[in-house]
């Protein structure tokens, strides 16, 4: 049973003011009354779970595309492992989830936003405001293919980068050939010519959900670890240069 008897007896000396997180509570449950070394050990604990939790990147990924190719089915998907097709056309929805990306704990953030035009307006917001980008379209109409073009103009006009992460969708690739009107080859051409991968994806079948979203996370992890780098070796930005001192003789 071990020094204490009872789960109350261990804590008869603590007083919980505040909701715990379950790292901190495991931290806690090894608090032992008596013993001041555990009183020193459990706050540095504490603390280092704390660091690490606010030291967890933040990555966020904006989705993009025409209304109804299923950009929120797919968020909706990676988010909470559930295909809801009957879903109301969106103004601007945004989730956020803690995932394991290679071995370390990130954050996602998405922004699903609108692909009515009457949202345009507000889309150079989004754009700025995002570090990857996921452009979809729906494999069984061209007329949103075409709009992809549109989409990745405005990203790189806003974002003022051609080397943007960025990934081009094609979504509901659950459907048969007969319904297929993109075909596969004209949709890697066009993502070779922007020199972005290429993936197709159905919300429905969970097919390669997971997999593109973790493909953006990595492209712009390690976007923002080149220019961690480019920094750190000293590299000034355009207009960067220091001014020149004013030498009074």
């Amino acid at each position: 049973m071990g020094r204490f008897r009872t789960f109350t007896e261990r804590f008869r000396a603590v007083k919980l003011d505040v909701f715990l997180s379950a790292s901190e509570l495991t931290i806690f449950s090894l608090f032992r009354p008596d013993d001041p070394q555990s009183v020193t050990e459990m706050g540095g604990a504490a603390a280092q779970g704390k660091q690490q939790q606010q030291q967890a990147d933040l990555h966020k990924v904006i989705m993009v595309g025409s209304g109804g190719v299923g950009k929120s089915a797919l968020t909706l998907q990676f988010m909470y492992g559930e295909f809801v097709e009957d879903y109301e056309p969106t103004k601007a929805d945004s989730y956020r989830r803690k995932v394991m990306l290679d071995g370390e704990d990130v954050q996602i953030d998405i922004l699903d936003t609108a692909g009515q035009e009457d949202y345009a307006v507000i889309r150079d917001n989004y754009f700025r405001s995002g570090e990857g980008f996921l452009c979809v379209f729906s494999i069984d109409e061209p007329e949103n293919f075409e709009a992809t073009k549109e989409f990745r103009e405005q990203i790189l006009r806003v974002k003022g980068d051609d080397s943007v992460p960025f990934i081009l969708v094609g979504n509901k690739a659950d459907k048969d050939d007969a319904n297929r009107r993109v075909s596969v080859e004209e949709a890697e051409d066009r993502a070779r010519k922007w020199n972005v991968p290429y993936v197709e994806t159905s919300a429905k079948t969970c097919m390669n959900v997971d997999k593109v979203f973790y493909d953006l996370l990595r492209l712009i992890r390690d976007k923002k670890r080149a220019e961690i780098q480019v920094n750190s070796n000293g590299t000034k930005k355009p207009g960067g240069s220091k001014k020149k001192k004013c030498v009074i003789l």
